[in-house]
């Protein structure tokens, strides 16, 4: 069966039907995608994010007033 027929069919079916035609091939497609990302690709950017600077508690909304006090002057 060629897309355009089985197009033509699934128009064709009751809306309910339909709908759940569009949920089954959805569900497909989230599986087959998200089995592409493999583990390790994603283990290796662990850390990536992490700041170098110990900064304490009080020192956060400072450094930032600071940044945000150079930025738009």
């Amino acid at each position: 069966m060629t897309l355009p027929e089985l197009q033509k069919q699934a128009l064709q079916l009751p809306i309910g039907d339909r709908w759940k035609l569009v949920q089954t091939l959805l569900e497909s497609l989230q599986w087959e995608t998200h089995s592409v990302v493999k583990k390790g690709n994603l283990s290796r950017l662990r850390g990536i994010a992490k700041s170098t600077n110990k900064l304490s508690n009080e020192e956060i909304p400072e450094n930032y007033i600071t940044y945000l006090t150079e930025k738009y002057q």
